[in-house]
């Protein structure tokens, strides 16, 4: 069957459908973020929008220009890219349409809730402090973990002084809630 008889983007949707089926956002619950990660999402969106799908085509369009497609690696590569790009834009527009932005600022307590900033020290008196983040703005590295990691349903909902059991790869550990902070 000759390629021309094919269509192009069956994959496309296929992916989309496979990665909202892998979303780790548990069903029926919102995808919570803070005020800053959601402006990195827009951001993000807005530059695909406005400056990297639009070169993309130029890039394609001038390729197709040029005659024939079937070995023009310009034309080839650049459809791929631009298929990327519709996926990725399609993505951040679903998580920005689920998003519920919770601004820690207006937190208020001693509980650990999203957006908390909490300081917890484990059974060998090592103190390590986590912000708890939306899911598209985890980065462990930094300390910022999903609501939805085992660390922080663990810590969700705790107070100062509570200490709380958390199973980790090293085994079950105690941790000590020792300050939380909403800033």
């Amino acid at each position: 069957m000759s390629k021309a008889f094919t269509k192009e983007d069956s994959g496309v949707e296929q992916a989309d459908d496979e990665l909202e089926e892998s979303s780790p956002i548990p069903k029926g619950t919102k995808n919570y973020m803070t005020p800053a990660g959601a402006e990195r999402l827009r951001a993000e969106l807005k530059h695909l929008l406005s400056e990297a799908r639009p070169e993309v085509v130029r890039t394609v369009s001038w390729a197709a220009s040029n005659g024939d497609r079937s070995e023009n690696g310009d034309y080839i590569y650049g459809k791929r890219r631009l298929r990327e790009i519709d996926r990725r834009i399609r993505f951040l527009q679903r998580r920005l349409d689920n998003a519920e932005v919770v601004d820690p600022a207006q937190q208020k307590g001693d509980r650990v809730l999203f957006g908390a900033r909490v300081t917890i020290e484990d059974e060998q008196g090592v103190r390590k402090t986590y912000r708890i983040v939306g899911i598209d703005e985890a980065d462990p590295a930094r300390g910022d973990v999903s609501w939805i990691s085992p660390i922080a349903k663990a810590l969700l909902n705790t107070r100062v002084g509570e200490v709380v059991s958390f199973r980790s790869p090293k085994g079950e550990e105690d941790l000590e809630v020792v300050a939380v902070s909403f800033v």
